[in-house]
């Protein structure tokens, strides 16, 4: 009995995410993208500007299809991959703004959401796994039968989870959702990694990135048969748009501040959606997936 009510709730999520596809995927990041930048120069009232709850809401909708697409694979397995990697997540979250490692020394100025101890957002998970997760399965797309080559595969994932950060820090950091500290004093190479800036963001937090990327992917790819994530990309033509959202709302972002290399980066994920198929722009006419009286 739990085992079918589990699936006719996978069912009917897959169908409401698939008869709601452009809502989700394009107004949604679009109306987003005004919003924040409306909250940063002030034109919002103080109730809505960056409204933790409206943060988080718009942030778990955009999630959907990409939790459509993965519940059904979630066994005891996927299941420890997810813990295990949400309680490295907020630790290493929680050193770094502690301790300046591994991405040097930040804060975050706005609440996403509720935060622990005043200085993590409890939703970390939702912000960060989508980027991983979106990584991996475009590169299971685009890389085709060599993405069963690991030496291949982990290393073209990890690069992929860094380029999406070139788009989603310099945006994020044009918005204040975060800052980072002045530049460390001294010769060393993190004093130096510490002085490098990318739109405002240092190349310590990239290499930070680095460390947290291979461990995300890492358990992803131990977590989850690749076999199944095809089937599932297969199957439903929506769980890719988590990533379509992505880059309307932090390419909109970055080039309202004129960030103009992470836009073309942003747009280079566009790209590689467009060569996978995996968004027709016609979706308010989607039929449904799923039949739910299967």
């Amino acid at each position: 009995m739990v085992e079918f009510d589990r699936r006719r709730l996978e069912a009917r999520l897959d169908r409401y995410v698939a008869e709601n596809r452009f809502a989700i995927a394009v107004l949604f990041p679009a109306i987003g993208a005004v919003m924040l930048v409306a909250s940063a120069e002030g034109w919002f009232p103080g109730i809505l500007e960056f409204n933790p709850y409206l943060v988080l809401f718009g942030t778990a909708v955009m999630r959907l299809p990409l939790i459509a697409g993965v519940a059904p694979l979630i066994d005891r397995r996927a299941a420890l991959a997810i813990v295990g990697l949400t309680l490295y997540t907020y630790g290493i979250e929680f050193l770094g703004v502690l301790t300046g490692l591994p991405y040097g020394d930040f804060e975050y100025v706005i609440d996403l959401g509720p935060m622990l101890l005043d200085a993590v957002p409890a939703a970390l998970p939702i912000f960060f796994f989508p980027l991983v997760l979106n990584a991996y399965l475009l590169c299971l797309l685009l890389l085709g039968d060599r993405a069963a080559l690991t030496r291949i595969r982990l290393p073209a994932v990890i690069a992929t989870v860094l380029a999406m950060d070139l788009v989603l820090d310099p945006g994020a950091v044009g918005l204040g959702f975060w800052e980072y500290a002045p530049p460390l004093t001294g010769d060393g190479a993190w004093a130096s990694a510490t002085a490098i800036h990318f739109y405002g963001v240092p190349l310590s937090n990239y290499l930070g990135w680095i460390l947290s990327a291979s461990v995300a992917v890492l358990a992803f790819d131990l977590g989850f048969e690749r076999a199944g994530l095809l089937d599932r990309l297969d199957r439903t033509g929506f769980m890719l748009d988590d990533l379509v959202s992505f880059v309307i709302l932090w390419g909109a972002i970055n080039a309202w501040y004129g960030n103009w290399l992470a836009v073309g980066v942003a747009g280079l994920f566009g790209v590689g959606l467009l060569a996978t198929d995996r968004f027709d722009f016609e979706v308010r006419e989607t039929v449904p997936l799923v039949d739910l009286r299967q």
